[in-house]
């Protein structure tokens, strides 16, 4: 009996981590659905979080808004034992434009593909996000007007700053919505869902 019981508290803390893990700024900020209604979105819903060559062609045509092409991956979601979705856009992007390696992607890539693989390496294991912060900060360097490109980076800093500080978690996605200056690149929808979730770590600013 005493081990049943030793067993389901041991079932309880692992889903109470799970969970506590799942509430965090990449996961729990589902702007996407403030596009729910535009077809490369919907299909994004439909290939069970798999990165698709039709979704790379997407993410890699300079006509497309970013912020659309942001949607996309934040429809593709995360997975708490991790997913490979960057790796995959990383083959893809060697093939397009015949990178020798990888290391010259930071390099040569363009603002969008750079930041399409942050976002993208961020959600594959949101436990671990340097490199999803390194390589956002040189996308942003390419495009620091962009509202989209900023709201991205914060939510990724903001998820390497989870683990300590909740009041900085709050003040760098607030930094981002008092600047301005910036180009209103992304639905007004989408930003009061990412703020929606942000505001709950302001009190932790008092």
């Amino acid at each position: 009996m005493k081990l049943k019981k030793l067993g389901l508290a041991i079932c309880v803390l692992v889903f109470l981590s799970i969970t506590a893990f799942a509430d965090s700024p990449l996961t729990s900020t589902d702007f996407s659905n403030a596009y729910t209604d535009e077809p490369i979105v919907i299909t994004a819903s439909n290939t069970n979080g798999v990165l698709t060559e039709e979704l790379m062609n997407y993410l890699t045509d300079k006509k497309n808004p970013v912020a659309l092409k942001m949607a996309v991956i934040n429809k593709l979601g995360w997975d708490f034992n991790g997913k490979n979705n960057s790796q995959i856009f990383m083959n893809y992007l060697m093939k397009k434009y015949r990178f020798d390696n990888a290391e010259k992607f930071p390099k040569k890539a363009k603002g969008d593909d750079l930041l399409a693989m942050a976002y993208l390496k961020a959600l594959d294991d949101y436990f671990k996000v340097d490199a999803a912060v390194e390589l956002a900060e040189k996308a942003l360097k390419k495009n620091k007007k962009s509202r989209t490109y900023n709201l991205i980076t914060g939510l990724i800093k903001a998820q390497k700053a989870f683990d300590g500080n909740w009041c900085e978690v709050f003040q760098i996605t607030d930094r981002v919505r008092k600047n301005e200056k910036l180009k209103n690149d992304i639905k007004p929808e989408a930003v009061k869902i990412i703020y929606d979730y942000m505001d709950i770590y302001g009190d932790e600013c008092k």
